[in-house]
Parts: structure tokens; C-alpha cells; sequence
């Protein structure tokens, strides 16, 4: 009995050590699921004194030269004003009849609205003002259309005949003509001009067909212009308040004061244009009659419409004068035709247009030229009649919206007060319109001297 509690006693002592040993192996492994801390970066020695040492890498931005960031930075812009100018022409060559319609009825509303101003100051009402005016204007447009056809239809025959005499003695003055020109020559290039004129004369016929198509977009577009310069003559001043609307808060202002001065600019231009124009014909129609020229009047008239393109107008009409006098007179009419064109031409670009147009519209050569050659290429003829005032218009916009910039960039620029045009108002308010083109209200005393710079349609 004595060896039972030995026994129990090292049972005993056996199960505490297996105790313990679990205790320490649930230890470790609680220790091992643990994340293991990560031991503090050793410290890096510092190079040896003679190591050499190595400059940090540049920021790429800062690597690229400045004027090559400029560049870059104009560039981008410039490809997106490209892009907005390139789906600008697709949309206006969508819609070219409208536009070109709508054009039309701005540069008669711009000639047409003085008249209409005139009559309301004497007491008539608006609607009758715009009837009377826009009914005298058409009706004395298409009563100058009817003319032009009525005296080319009854001259045609003899300028025909006179053609004929003048081709005849162009033929006898090659025979007889030092450059050693035989009839065989002559007779070889006039069969030439027939057969090209009989191969051709498929293309002429779908030409003329085709004819009936542009004289329908024609009064198509004859009616939309009027229609426009009616509503135009009417409510200018209420679609020009309503186009303020349209434009943001930030820039109302400076358009609101930019708008007269186009307006005055795009009427001193008509007005002027047509004023120069009808002196042009009135005296090359002159020289054309006195010196016996055959239709005399309607190529006065021609003269007068070629007027609206500048410089490849008057050459063209003046060449067709020299050439119609040349094959119904002769060579010495044709000279004389000749210094009267130039003559008159001369008095108008230096005496003139100076005179009349002034230094509102005042714009350079080269851009005449380069406005006229892009206008014709986009639109035609339109569009080498609307791209000058179209460009005197951007030129008197531009100098103001300038001036006005650098004033309000100023710091003892004064306060201005708040622009009537971002709320509601009646026709009657005192909001700049296209019909009579007011100053700005919103422009302070103190911003005329800066306008005045610009060249923008002062009073």
C-alpha cells in the first residue's frame, strides 16, 4: 500500500510537465501568427570625400526649354481654334443659302435704317416707318434689275452686230500686223473655239439646267432677305437685347458696349460703299456716253454693283468697259475708256473713301485682298461682298473689347454700374440695339478715351 501514492505522485508530476509543455507550445504558436515588427532601416554611410557626387534628376517639365513650352502651349490652342473654325465653315456651307440670305438683309438693314430713324423722328409709327422704307428699297432695287435687263435686251442686236464688225477688223489688223499672222492661223483657231464649243455642249446644256435650280435658291434667297430686313427694321432692338441674353454675365458688358460701334462701323461702311459706288458710275457712265460707247448705262449699273467688291470690282467692271468699247469702237475709244476708269478709280481710293468712309472702317490692303480672295472661295460672290465689312465689323470689335480689357486690368479702375441687360426689360429700355445703336449703359465716363483709341465708330 505504501508504493500507491509513489505512484500517484509521479502520475502527478507527469501530467503537470505535459501541462506545461502545452502551454509553452500554444505560446509559440500564438508568436509565430503574430506580424513580425520590421526592423529599423540601417543607416546608409555617407560616400567618401572622394566619391563624386551625383546631381538629382531634373523635373521633365522643367527640362523642356521655355520658349519650346510656350510654343506648345499656343499650338494646342491654335489646333482647337482651327477645329472650331473648320466645323464653323462645314455649318455655314450646310446652311449657306440662309446665311448668305441673312447677310444680305443686314447690309440692307444697315443702309435702310437711317431712313426708318428719320421718319419716326417726325412723328410716324414704327410699323409704317419699316413699310414705306423697306417697300421704297425693294421696289427701287428691282426697278434698277429691270432696267439693266430691259437695256441689254434692246441693245443686244446691235451689240451683236458691233461684236461681229469688231471681230472682223481684229482679224484685218493681225493680217496686216507685224506679227506675221496668216489667215489659215486664223481660221485654225476659230475652228479650235467651235469644236471646243461642240464638245462642250453637254455640259453647257446640263449647265442649263441647272440654272433652274439657282434661279429658284436665288428668289429662295431674295425672299429670306427681306423677310430678315423686315424683322430687322422692325425689332432690331429687341433681337438685339434678346442676343445679349445669350452671351455670359462675365462678358455682357463688354459686348453690350461693342455692339453699337459694330453697328455704326457696318453703317458708315454701307452707306459709304454706296455713296462711292454711285459717284463710279456716275462718272465712268459719263465718259462711257460721251465717247459713244453702246450700253453705257448698264455697264454704269455693273460698275455700281462691282463697287461691293473691293478692288476685283472696279478692275473687273472697268475691264469689261475697255473690252466693249475695244469691239464696238476701236483701240483709241478703248484707251480713252481706259484713263477714264483709272482716273476715276484713282480719286476714289485716294480721295474718296478716305474722305467718306473715314477711319472707322479703315482697314489695310493686304487684308481687303486676303479677305476678298477667302470670301470667294468659301461663298462666291457673297461671299467676297460681305468678307470686307465683315472684317471692319471684327476689326472695330477687337480694338474696343482691347481698350476695354486693359481698363478694367486697372487698378483705380472706377466701379461700373450694374448691367441692365442680365434681366428682363421692355423694348423700350435703354438696352444698345442694332435699329439705333446708343452707347453702351453700362460703360463709364471714364472708358470713352480708351474706346476712342480703338477706332471703333465714335460719334
Amino acid at each position: 500500500m505504501s508504493k500507491v501514492p509513489a505512484w500517484l505522485g509521479q502520475v502527478g508530476a507527469e501530467l503537470t510537465r505535459m501541462g506545461e509543455r502545452l502551454d509553452q507550445r500554444r505560446a509559440e504558436a500564438e508568436e509565430e501568427d503574430r506580424p513580425v515588427p520590421r526592423a529599423a532601416p540601417e543607416s546608409v554611410p555617407p560616400p567618401p570625400a572622394y566619391a563624386p557626387s551625383v546631381a538629382a534628376k531634373p523635373d521633365p517639365v522643367a527640362a523642356i526649354p521655355w520658349g519650346m513650352r510656350v510654343a506648345g502651349e499656343a499650338a494646342w490652342r491654335l489646333l482647337v481654334l482651327a477645329g472650331l473654325l473648320w466645323v464653323l465653315m462645314r455649318v455655314i456651307g450646310a446652311v449657306q443659302l440662309v446665311v448668305m440670305a441673312f447677310a444680305a438683309g443686314l447690309l440692307i438693314t444697315a443702309l435702310l435704317q437711317p431712313t426708318v430713324a428719320w421718319l419716326k423722328r417726325l412723328g410716324m409709327p414704327r410699323g409704317l416707318a419699316t413699310a414705306l422704307t423697306a417697300v421704297a428699297g425693294f421696289v427701287l432695287m428691282g426697278l434698277v434689275g429691270w432696267f439693266v435687263v430691259w437695256q441689254v435686251m434692246e441693245n443686244i442686236d446691235d451689240l451683236s452686230n458691233r461684236v461681229t464688225d469688231g471681230i472682223n477688223e481684229l482679224k484685218r489688223w493681225l493680217l496686216d500686223s507685224p506679227f506675221h499672222v496668216t489667215e489659215g492661223q486664223i481660221n485654225d483657231i476659230a475652228k479650235t473655239l467651235s469644236d471646243a464649243v461642240g464638245s462642250n455642249t453637254e455640259k453647257i446644256t446640263s449647265a442649263g439646267l441647272q440654272g433652274l435650280t439657282v434661279i429658284v435658291e436665288l428668289l429662295t434667297g431674295i425672299v429670306l432677305a427681306m423677310f430678315s430686313t423686315l424683322f430687322l427694321l422692325y425689332d432690331g432692338r429687341k433681337i438685339w437685347h434678346w442676343t445679349l441674353k445669350l452671351v455670359p454675365a462675365q462678358a455682357r458688358e463688354g459686348v453690350a458696349g461693342a455692339g453699337p460701334r459694330a453697328w455704326r462701323t457696318l453703317t458708315a461702311y454701307v452707306r459709304g460703299t454706296v455713296l462711292v459706288a454711285l459717284i463710279d458710275a456716275l462718272f465712268i457712265g459719263l465718259g462711257l456716253y460721251f465717247l459713244s460707247v453702246p450700253l453705257a448705262v448698264p455697264l454704269a449699273v455693273f460698275i455700281f454693283l462691282g463697287a461691293f467688291i473691293p478692288l476685283v470690282g472696279a478692275l473687273v467692271s472697268g475691264a469689261l468697259a475697255v473690252v466693249v468699247a475695244l469691239v464696238t469702237q476701236d483701240v483709241f475709244t478703248a484707251l480713252m475708256v481706259l484713263c477714264v476708269v483709272l482716273g476715276v478709280q484713282q480719286i476714289e481710293g485716294h480721295v474718296l473713301q478716305p474722305f467718306i468712309l473715314g477711319r472707322a472702317v479703315r482697314v489695310h490692303p493686304l487684308a481687303v485682298v486676303l479677305s476678298v480672295a477667302i470670301g470667294s472661295l468659301v461663298a462666291g460672290i457673297g461671299g467676297a461682298v460681305v468678307a470686307v465689312p465683315l472684317v471692319a465689323v471684327t476689326n472695330t470689335v477687337v480694338g474696343y473689347l482691347r481698350a476695354y480689357s486693359a481698363e478694367q486690368a486697372l487698378p483705380d479702375s472706377p466701379a461700373r454700374e450694374p448691367d441692365p441687360s442680365s434681366s428682363p426689360a421692355p423694348a423700350s429700355s435703354s438696352a444698345p440695339s442694332p435699329e439705333e445703336a446708343p452707347e453702351a449703359p453700362a460703360v463709364a465716363p471714364s472708358a470713352r478715351p480708351a474706346t476712342a483709341e480703338a477706332g471703333d465708330g465714335r460719334e
